[in-house]
């Protein structure tokens, strides 16, 4: 019988890598220590060799699991693709294995998940969570937690800074002469919804702009339709829209009515997803280094799992966003 293989070592890595092993284990253990383009090199020849970090055997003898839960609101919708998919390369590359969880936008689901995982993942990673501020307060009591796009007090947090570019899209319409903007919102319990509305409102009482504000609408292609309706109804020029389904499922109704986009009225979106420069016309919309968001997350909670290794210790980190304009906004019919 050949002899057993033995299990592949840091070394194995940084040989096939050509860096050094301080380079692979700075890259396994504090990702943002190296350059994305060496680490995601060392991430692949890490799986491809199906190396396992010492924190993982020290699991086992420690009773961890090894395991970290994801949760969001909407497994399908594409703007939660690169959140999975940068959390998923993180963690596999610090020996951890991810466990997705769809909590179809329901606080009272991803409450339940957090309660029901408590034996099988050592920590939690929240995206848009739809908690309130006391149930995540109670959970980061009990669980290692970060959160993306929800801030609290309770839970180190990473922010994509949509407000901001809020701020952007208005400066937009207004260079185009829209005068009546509508904010077409999303859940009523996503803290991002909130914050991008109170950007919303602050920036047009200062830039003296009329607004109008309609919803709540779930964030899916198929509220469109009633978001468009609405839209129209109160005499708006133009739109900023929670997200990109709705504001392409928006698209989509207000050609069925005979409204020409952007001739008629423009429209912004957010979170430029896959497909967003496919829509006729292409979508105007708020973009931002979502993946990076996620690796950022995975490494503020392993440093609460494993503060002897570093990590990202901060409890706040903040990702800039932009303004991608495309086909969708154009100047105001009525300066025409």
């Amino acid at each position: 019988m050949p002899p057993p293989t033995r299990p592949p070592t840091i070394r194995d890595v940084a040989e096939r890598a050509g860096v050094a092993t301080s380079t692979v284990s700075r890259a396994l253990s504090n990702p943002d220590r190296v350059n994305p383009v060496t680490r995601r090199k060392i991430e692949l020849v890490a799986a491809e060799l199906n190396y396992v970090p010492s924190s993982q055997a020290r699991g086992l003898s420690s009773g961890r699991t090894q395991v970290v839960a994801l949760l969001v609101p909407d497994v399908t919708n594409p703007f939660f693709f690169d959140i999975i998919r940068g959390t998923q390369y993180e963690l596999r590359a610090a020996g951890y294995t991810q466990l997705l969880v769809d909590t179809e936008e329901s606080p009272e689901m991803e409450e339940d998940a957090l309660h029901k995982m408590q034996r099988s993942a050592d920590g939690y990673i929240l995206a848009a969570s739809r908690l309130t501020d006391a149930q995540l307060a109670e959970a980061s009591a009990h669980h290692a937690i970060v959160t993306i796009n929800r801030a609290s007090a309770n839970a180190p947090t990473v922010v994509i800074d949509t407000p901001s570019a809020i701020v952007q899209a208005l400066e937009h319409l207004a260079s185009l002469g829209h005068t009546n903007i509508c904010f077409v919102g999303g859940p009523a319990s996503s803290w991002s919804n909130a914050m991008r509305w109170k950007a919303f409102e602050d920036e047009t009482r200062v830039r003296g702009l009329a607004t109008s504000r309609v919803g709540p609408f779930a964030p899916k292609l198929t509220s469109g339709a009633a978001a468009a309706d609405a839209a129209v109804h109160t005499g708006a020029t133009a739109c900023i829209v929670f997200n990109d389904l709705l504001a392409i499922g928006m698209l989509q109704r207000l050609r069925e009515r005979g409204m020409r986009v952007p001739d008629d009225m423009s429209i912004i979106g957010c979170d430029d997803i896959f497909g967003a420069d496919f829509c006729n016309p292409p979508l105007t919309t708020i973009a931002s280094p979502i993946e990076q968001a996620a690796r950022v997350a995975v490494s503020m909670l392993l440093s609460q799992l494993n503060p002897l290794q570093g990590g990202t210790k901060r409890r706040l980190a903040v990702m800039p966003t932009h303004l991608t304009v495309r086909g969708s906004t154009g100047p105001s019919p009525r300066q025409l």
